[in-house]
């Protein structure tokens, strides 16, 4: 039992993640399409519970009714019968003639020498209904009559008389105040009731309401377009509802991506619900306060710059005033390592943050002029034309490509590019054949100044902020910089750019 549960509770996280993952593939991204999906599944869901419950209060009162019409129409009828039964023999086809001529009379009346064939009527809920309950009151109130038939049918197709006259072609004055056959028919109920050996006697009749049938029919065609008119006003307005309440949102996403990209962001409207104006206050607020952040660091990073050249240059002047040689150039490697470290600043800060418009461009030529550069230089790189284009900061992301290149052309023998196109997105994979990074220092190499052992040994010059400056501009393009080892030895650094970036983020 144990066992079971356990089994049981271990299978629940992955069917939960199934549910997610298909409510995930079935609903829309936006806010708006999940919202509208709710509100027009939350009305239909009510919609079809209300009708649900109207119809069956409708046909639980459609028949009720019935069955109190037809036990009022068994009850004529039982007297008509015993009208005529007490009506001497030869007497009975003159008073009904009369009845045919004068009308005013509920029943059509004939007598036949047999019961007539009634047509296929149908599976009719309420007409069966109705036929029992004539039959059981009739059955009481005419104990003596040993046969008698109940049974609807529809006029055009109805006898009416043992030579097969129908109802629909005999005399109109004989059925017009008793039967509905013109231009909606209705059905006719009949009651054939054994009179002796050789009589039958045959009544036709309209039950109180003549179309009752429709009456325990919730899908009629009015009924019908009134709940099709009313549901779709309510989703209209569900949907001009959502519509409107999430419409400030998108400005609000409109205005974060803009100012993300270092665009002027639009001012947020204060209106809508309390909720939104206080985040859009929250927001504005944030934003600017960002802003005063940006510009004091590019104003402090300005001012390190112009501070600190005219101290490390008075400084290097008077290194030249020393008489030591060797003192001498130890004050000038430590005044060009100071001097280093405040122009890679610099530019960690400068490179990262390029303003320029998102351009297409051709992969081929533009990586190709950055592998024919490395040629030229004496470098041995592998690249295959893909005939593949991206939209993106055509000088940003050639630093970002640049520094990676210069990575690999450092710490290895050789590097290759290759260029594919998967899931909408643009993979750059760029190889070295150096030594590869142990595992666990993976993770940190993209830490400002961090550099390895053999990094040091074989670039003594570098400063540990190519991958940062490169996974800054990845990111600010929509994408990842991911860095893996190779199966057959050396480092693979793979950009995952989207293939249309827009500049919003």
């Amino acid at each position: 039992m144990h066992d079971q549960t356990s089994e049981l509770s271990s299978a629940h996280p992955g069917t939960a993640r199934n549910y997610a993952a298909l409510l995930a593939k079935v609903l829309p991204s936006s806010l708006l399409g999940r919202l509208s999906v709710v509100m027009v599944a939350g009305v239909m869901l009510t919609q079809l519970a209300g009708n649900f419950i109207w119809a069956t209060q409708l046909r639980a009162e459609s028949q009720a009714e019935a069955r109190t019409a037809a036990q009022h129409l068994a009850h004529s009828a039982s007297a008509a019968v015993r009208f005529v039964l007490s009506l001497p023999q030869n007497y009975r086809p003159l008073i009904i003639q009369q009845f045919r001529e004068m009308g005013g009379t509920r029943f059509f009346i004939n007598i036949n020498s047999e019961p007539v064939m009634l047509p296929e009527f149908g599976n009719q809920t309420l007409a069966a209904i109705a036929v029992q309950q004539i039959s059981a009151t009739i059955k009481e109130d005419l104990p003596a009559v040993s046969q008698f038939q109940v049974g609807f049918a529809w006029p055009d197709k109805l006898i009416a008389m043992d030579d097969g006259t129908r109802i629909a072609d005999m005399p109109e004055s004989w059925v017009r105040h008793i039967l509905l056959t013109t231009p909606n028919p209705a059905p006719i109920l009949v009651i054939q009731a054994r009179m002796d050996a050789e009589h039958w006697l045959y009544l036709a009749a309209l039950m109180p309401n003549p179309y009752f049938l429709e009456s325990g029919n919730p899908l009629t065609r009015d009924r019908v377009l009134l709940q099709a008119l009313s549901l779709a006003a309510v989703l209209l307005l569900s949907i001009l509802v959502v519509r409107w309440t999430t419409r400030p949102l998108a400005a609000l996403s409109e205005a974060a991506a803009a100012f993300g990209n270092g665009e002027n962001m639009p001012a947020l409207p204060e209106t809508g619900s309390r909720e939104f104006v206080n985040t859009a206050r929250a927001f504005s607020a944030m934003a600017e306060r960002i802003q005063r952040y940006i510009e004091d660091r590019e104003r402090l990073f300005v001012s390190i710059s112009h501070d600190l050249r005219t101290p490390i240059m008075r400084l290097k002047l008077r290194a030249e005033l020393l008489d030591d040689d060797e003192l001498r150039a130890e004050f000038h490697d430590d005044l060009d390592d100071l001097d280093m470290m405040v122009k890679g600043a610099l530019q960690c800060v400068k490179d990262s943050d390029i303003h320029e418009n998102p351009t297409e461009i051709r992969l081929d030529a533009f990586i190709g002029r950055l592998v024919r550069g490395a040629q030229l230089a004496g470098h041995q790189v592998l690249f295959e034309a893909s005939g593949l284009s991206l939209t993106a900061k055509p000088l940003a992301l050639k630093r970002a490509i640049g520094n990676l290149l210069d990575n690999a052309l450092h710490y290895g023998t050789a590097a290759q590019i290759s260029v594919t196109e998967r899931d909408g997105n643009i993979e750059i994979e760029i190889r070295d054949h150096g030594p590869g990074v142990p595992e666990e220092a993976l993770a940190k190499l993209f830490d400002p100044y961090v550099r390895l052992e053999h990094g040091r040994y074989q670039n003594s010059n570098g400063m540990g902020l190519g991958l940062g400056i490169a996974q800054s501009i990845v990111h600010a393009h929509g994408g990842q910089l991911l860095l893996a080892n190779h199966s057959d030895g050396g480092l693979v650094a793979r950009l995952i750019l989207p293939a249309d970036f827009s500049g919003q983020l």
